[in-house]
């Protein structure tokens, strides 16, 4: 049942790559998803210019989704109905102990045809500091609490938290054939900065690059208002959202040549970085999109404070109050659960 289902899934993922872009039910301007490209990960261990040397095969203008430490019910939920609306597909790296307590939203997930990778069990923010044997249990166990939501494994995709990594850490997630994913651009959406910062950071720094892979966190609620704009803006600059999914025996890796995944340059902002950036200290508004009769103007982002997150029209402290964390709190999520 299990290769039946894995089977059903990949031509799923592959047909709705190839028509999303050009029809999406009930929103004729969504951005959709233009392709869906197929990766090995023994041929490539380790993506993103950030911190390596490969990014992902991606043509000028393509840019791959991609979340972070969830799921968190109230707000990976309006994140999935946002890239609903918008047809586009996106990869989940989720926390085990997140998986956990919200199965039903890993379910969620899945059904929604967005890839499924992992972010250890419990998220340990100096992961590059603890000790191998329990560094390979929080992996190891992050892909067995994501694997009994989901009844069959993840994609063998990895994020290693707060992208801390070691040679050694590397060796061991190469050796289990697992993909270890940094990015080509952050929008520093689990900073205290405001959705509008976010939608203009990450705006700016994909147009930095032309292309590649954007690190978002689905558990943040200025990431939840940002998205909409950003989308939509993303569409009217002339991008295209790529989904990406593991090689299966039934599903053969996407032809490419070896240098489409070199980085030549790396991104302008490396990783350990500082986030602090002169460029919007001042809270400015988000660029404004253009607007014609074809289609509608998206969501606008004013110029909010900083040091809260809106959520639906709240403040980030009255958000805060009607956010449950079901599980114990690590200093990314304390402010963001009640």
């Amino acid at each position: 049942m299990g290769g039946l289902k894995s089977a059903v899934s990949a031509v799923a993922l592959l047909t709705a790559g190839a028509a999303a872009a050009s029809e999406c039910p009930g929103n004729p301007h969504a951005i959709g998803t233009s392709r869906t490209i197929v990766v090995d990960p023994f041929e490539h261990p380790r993506l993103g210019s950030m911190q390596y040397h490969e990014s992902l095969p991606l043509e000028d203008h393509e840019v791959v989704l991609t979340f972070d430490d969830g799921p968190l019910a109230a707000r990976t939920n309006p994140v999935l109905d946002t890239l609903a609306h918008e047809c586009v597909k996106a990869t989940f790296f989720l926390v085990g102990e997140m998986a956990t307590n919200y199965p039903d939203v890993v379910r969620k997930i899945e059904a929604a045809g967005h890839t499924i990778g992992t972010h250890t069990q419990s998220h340990p923010l100096w992961f590059h500091k603890v000790p191998l044997p329990r560094a390979e249990e929080e992996i190891s166990r992050g892909i067995a609490s994501v694997t009994r939501v989901l009844g069959e494994p993840p994609a063998p995709f990895f994020r290693i938290p707060g992208l801390r990594r070691t040679d050694t850490i590397e060796q061991y997630l190469a050796s289990q054939k697992l993909m270890t994913w940094s990015a080509d651009f952050l929008a520093d959406d689990w900073t205290k900065i405001s959705p509008a910062q976010v939608y203009a950071r990450a705006l700016r720094r994909i147009e930095a690059n032309g292309k590649g892979i954007l690190l978002l966190h689905d558990i943040q609620a200025r990431t939840v208002e940002a998205l909409p704009a950003l989308l939509h803006e993303l569409k009217r600059r002339g991008y295209h959202i790529v989904h990406v999914v593991p090689a299966a025996p039934d599903r053969p890796k996407t032809a490419s040549a070896p240098t489409q995944w070199i980085v030549h340059t790396h991104a302008h902002q490396i990783w350990p970085a500082s986030f602090f950036d002169t460029e919007d200290t001042a809270v400015p508004p988000a660029p404004e999109p253009a607007t014609s009769q074809a289609a509608p103007a998206a969501p606008r982002l004013g110029p909010q404070n900083p040091s809260t997150a809106i959520s639906h029209g709240q403040s980030g402290k009255a958000a805060r109050k009607t956010v449950k964390c079901a599980v114990p709190l690590h200093v990314l999520w304390m402010t963001y659960c009640g």
